[in-house]
C-alpha cells in the first residue's frame, strides 16, 4: 500500500488551521429565510490555508442529470387573462476532485451538489454545492456558531421519572 504521509500531515494541517467558517449569508426570505456558508467564504478560508500546506485542488470528473418540467401560468391584469410559460430546471452533479500536495502525494475526493434555476444556473449552483462541500467534508469544517453540547456533565442531571396516568412510576 502506498504510503501518503505528505498529504495526511497538510490535510491535518488545514483542518488545524480551519476551525471554523461562519454562516454569512441570508438565503431566501420571510419564514422559509435561513442563515447559509458562502462559496465565497470557503474557498477564502480553506483556500488559503491549503495554499499554505502545499495543498491544491483540479477538478476531474462529473457525472450530472438534469431534469426540466415546464408548465403554463396564468395571471389577470386589468380583466385581462395572460398566460406565461414557466419552467425550472433541476441539476443533480456528483464530482470528482483530486486533492494535490506539493510531494507529487494525491488523493481523489467526491463532492454531491443540487440547484434549481428557472432558466440556466442550476448546473452552476450543483457543481458550486459540490465543491463547496467537498472542501468542509474533507477538512472537517464546521459551520455556523458552534455551541459546546458539553458544558455540563450529564451525571449533574437528574434521570427524570415517567409517572403514566395512575401515578404508578415506571
Amino acid at each position: 500500500m502506498e504510503t501518503k504521509a505528505n498529504i495526511a500531515k497538510a490535510i491535518i494541517a488545514v483542518m488545524k488551521a480551519v476551525v471554523g467558517v461562519e454562516k454569512d449569508l441570508n438565503v431566501g426570505t420571510g419564514n422559509s429565510s435561513y442563515k447559509g456558508v458562502g462559496d465565497q467564504q470557503v474557498k477564502k478560508v480553506i483556500g488559503t490555508a491549503m495554499e499554505k500546506n502545499g495543498l491544491c485542488i483540479i477538478p476531474i470528473g462529473i457525472e450530472a442529470t438534469t431534469k426540466i418540467e415546464r408548465w403554463e401560468e396564468t395571471t389577470v391584469w386589468d380583466n385581462k387573462p395572460t398566460v406565461k410559460q414557466k419552467q425550472q430546471v433541476f441539476t443533480e452533479a456528483t464530482t470528482k476532485y483530486l486533492l494535490l500536495h506539493e510531494s507529487g502525494e494525491s488523493i481523489e475526493i467526491v463532492g454531491y451538489g443540487h440547484g434549481v434555476d428557472s432558466q440556466d444556473k442550476s448546473a452552476g449552483k450543483a457543481t458550486t454545492y459540490a465543491l463547496k462541500y467537498a472542501l468542509l467534508y474533507t477538512f472537517l469544517v464546521p459551520t455556523g456558531k458552534i455551541d459546546d453540547a458539553d458544558k455540563h456533565a450529564s451525571d449533574e442531571y437528574e434521570t427524570p421519572i415517567k409517572q403514566v396516568a395512575n401515578d404508578s412510576i415506571i
